[in-house]
This record gives C-alpha cells, sequence and structure tokens, in this order.
C-alpha cells in the first residue's frame, strides 16, 4: 500500500542555522514526517513538510513547543 505525502507549508521565525538544528531535534523524531525544509532566505521562513497525515496542529504545537513562530501559510 502506498502512502500519500501530503505538503503542508508554514509561515515561521526559524531564521539561523542554529534554529534549523533545534527544530530538526523534534522534526526528525516524528514517523509522520518524511521530509522537510526551511528557507531561511524567504522573507516567511517557509517550513516545508512531506507528512503521511494531513493535519497541521501537530506540527505547529511541535514548532511552538521548541519557543518558534508558526501558522499555515495559505496559497
Amino acid at each position: 500500500m502506498k502512502t500519500t505525502n501530503h505538503i503542508l507549508i508554514f509561515k515561521t521565525n526559524i531564521t539561523t542555522p542554529e534554529d534549523r538544528l533545534e527544530v530538526a531535534a523534534v522534526l526528525d523524531q516524528q514517523p509522520f514526517i518524511s521530509k522537510w525544509t526551511v528557507d531561511m532566505e524567504d522573507i516567511d521562513c517557509v517550513l516545508r513538510i512531506e507528512s503521511a497525515i494531513a493535519a497541521t496542529a501537530p506540527i505547529i504545537h511541535l514548532i511552538r513547543s521548541r519557543n518558534y513562530e508558526c501558522a499555515e501559510l495559505e496559497d
């Protein structure tokens, strides 16, 4: 059975390599996340996640638990 990946896009305040390492500690441990990136050059510091689930709330909770801002970006 093939797992469908959902693309989830968030606005964050992850602006430095140190910030990225901090969130990597929680994102890399999530079995439902297959891949993620942060565009620190973008004004919105866009976090892009490929996930087996379409729910954004767990991601927002994880990022906020590390004291970073996180909000879903709409199309």
